[in-house]
């Protein structure tokens, strides 16, 4: 996809480490700074996030993931063309500071 305006969308990828944070970091984003929204497919003209290892790469065993270099944490975004990369960026890391300064990365 690609906007003459905007350019192409990209991917990010994440490593939270577990899938609990992973989901606790995609839900943050989604309903706490409309960052993006958690899909199983990641084609769509919006920001899409997915936990890759329990989702679009679930059919792999852990030695296939972790060969892959898919940890259970790890999150990858789909980063749509609404808005600047600049917009989305800042977005991202004010979402990233709230989250950390809120305690939810290390918790229980």
């Amino acid at each position: 996809m690609a906007n003459k305006d905007y350019g192409y969308g990209g991917l990010l990828c994440l490593d939270m480490e577990t899938e609990e944070r992973a989901n606790r970091l995609m839900g943050f984003l989604q309903n706490h700074s409309q960052f993006g929204f958690m899909a199983v497919s990641l084609g769509y003209y919006e920001t899409l996030m997915s936990c890759s290892g329990s989702s679009t790469s679930s059919e792999l065993n852990n030695e296939e993931k972790a060969l892959a270099g898919i940890s259970p944490g790890l999150i990858r975004m789909s980063i749509g063309y609404v808005g600047t990369l600049e917009q989305k960026w800042s977005q991202l890391e004010k979402a990233l500071s709230r989250f950390q300064d809120a305690g939810l990365y290390n918790k229980n």
